[in-house]
């Protein structure tokens, strides 16, 4: 939206971050089977500005699993030019989480 952007109608990078990270939070918090937290932002690549009118998709997978952590890859693509469509990859990263329970302590992550 408009207010999520810059003078020159580029998406801010932080919009673009907050989503990343719940993409990310998701496929952590399915395979934790529970409550997850960011505990590390790994990588984040800027490959392309998101403009005002791309439709945005996230796509998010788990690259390593631990005892109690799961590091997801998220990458980011923009469908853009709608008399011709175009689709480019403009943001990629790699987030840790941790599974936490209810007292909000690491715990182990379920077997699969």
């Amino acid at each position: 939206m408009p207010a999520d952007a810059n003078q020159h109608g580029d998406i801010f990078g932080g919009w673009v971050m907050s989503q990343v990270d719940i993409a990310g939070g998701v496929v952590a918090a399915r395979r934790a089977r529970g409550r997850v937290a960011t505990v590390a932002v790994n990588s984040f690549v800027f490959k392309q500005p998101v403009l005002i009118g791309d439709l945005v998709s996230f796509y998010a997978t788990i690259s390593r699993v631990g005892r109690t952590s799961v590091t997801v890859d998220v990458e980011v693509y923009a469908q853009r030019n709608p008399g011709d469509v175009i689709c480019v990859k403009v943001t990629e990263a790699s987030l840790t989480y941790v599974a936490v329970g209810v007292d909000r302590r690491p715990r182990d992550l379920p077997s699969e």
